[in-house]
């Protein structure tokens, strides 16, 4: 069942005993590294709190996350030029513009952040997801016809490359996938850092190879064929289900496209542009409790980063619904639900649905009209 709403005001033996412990571990711990304006809503670790409304999400505890800035710094730190090419180039601050064009209405380009859940219970939504994707980016395609550049970056909620913190330290053998060793460090810094771009899924349910994008970035760009598109994002979106039980959803999402990651020689340098409209899509079953800060300060960080201009931000989320379709004693992510409402063009719908094709072809409708108003700044 859908709703149309108004917009609101603003994962018996001592192995198995260390390994469930290992699953609910938010320690610090990390592996040696190797070298290497519309609103429709759809229904069918330590805890860390902030309560100002301008910080962005993170975690102090963790040395591989992203350095927070508060929302008035992040807009200063950015800028826009450039011209539309395949290869694009970056700004001072890592930025980069499909279009030279200012004053014009309409959009050129567009980015899609994914930040999925990896937590233990989110296998068959992750299927769901990655079902649905061949038909979105299709429908995409052939609704928004102007729209010839494409940046698609999946993030997953922790910062390690798998959850094999215990194990490896006592029964190795329990970390081995599909015949990576994953005690034997990860492929890099960036692979072990939240908010990062995930192109090399490892653990129960993942894709445990390197997805190869074209380019070497950590993220999809307009250098893949399209047809490779949905292999592509098959790859980088089956994050599996190891991740840490301490979930930290909205700080992936802030940090994925903070100065830090997106600038100069960051993990993700050159994801986000000025001038393209910025796609949300965030899928966990959980509330996030983790995180630090507010959703009024997530929101505030989101539009920051777009030079203070909300407009061409859409928030897409499956989460759990209040439509009884999730089981009753699931969480309600409150503070989820709140990011998303925030901005003028969102959808909502349950995670919990059977199939997320509707929610999806309800996107694509959103994302066209918001391309059709928006007018980037510069």
């Amino acid at each position: 069942m859908y709703r149309l709403n108004s917009l609101p005001p603003l994962v018996s033996t001592l192995a198995l005993v260390l390994a469930a412990t290992a699953c609910s571990d938010s320690g610090t711990g990390g592996e040696t590294f190797g070298d290497g304006p519309s609103t429709i809503t759809l229904g069918g670790g330590d805890s860390n709190s902030n309560s100002g409304d301008t910080d962005e999400a993170g975690d102090d505890n963790d040395s591989n996350d992203d350095t927070p800035m508060d929302g008035e710094d992040e807009a200063e730190e950015t800028t826009t030029g450039g011209v539309k090419l395949d290869t694009l180039p970056s700004d001072e601050e890592g930025q980069q513009s499909a279009d030279d064009g200012a004053g014009n209405t309409g959009c050129a380009a567009i980015d899609f952040l994914f930040v999925i859940d990896n937590s233990g219970s989110m296998g068959d939504n992750q299927a769901n997801l990655i079902a649905s994707f061949p038909g979105f980016i299709a429908k995409i395609q052939e609704t928004i016809a102007d729209v010839d550049s494409y940046h698609i970056m999946v993030v997953d909620t922790d910062a390690y490359w798998n959850d094999c913190q215990i194990e490896c330290n006592f029964f190795p053998f329990l970390c081995v996938f599909d015949g990576i060793d994953g005690c034997a460090g990860a492929p890099s810094v960036c692979d072990e850092t939240l908010g990062s771009g995930v192109t090399f899924p490892l653990g129960d349910d993942a894709s445990n190879e390197f997805c190869d994008l074209a380019g070497g970035q950590r993220f999809i760009t307009p250098q893949e064929d399209f047809n490779a598109l949905p292999q592509k994002f098959n790859c980088i979106a089956s994050v599996g289900t190891d991740g840490d039980n301490s979930e930290r959803p909205m700080a992936a999402l802030t940090q994925a496209i903070g100065p830090t990651l997106n600038g100069p020689g960051g993990c993700n340098s050159g994801f986000l542009r000025d001038d393209a409209v910025l796609v949300l899509t965030i899928i966990t079953d959980e509330e996030d409790t983790d995180s630090p800060g507010t959703a009024a300060g997530w929101y505030q960080n989101v539009v920051a980063q777009k030079i203070g201009d909300g407009s061409g931000v859409v928030t897409l989320g499956l989460i759990n619904d209040q439509e009884g379709i999730c089981p009753a004693e699931s969480q309600d992510p409150a503070k989820i639900r709140e990011f998303v409402n925030y901005f003028p063009n969102h959808i909502e719908g349950s995670v919990c649905e059977a199939n997320y094709t509707d929610f999806f072809e309800q996107a694509v409708d959103l994302i066209e009209s918001t391309c059709d108003e928006y007018e980037p700044i510069g």
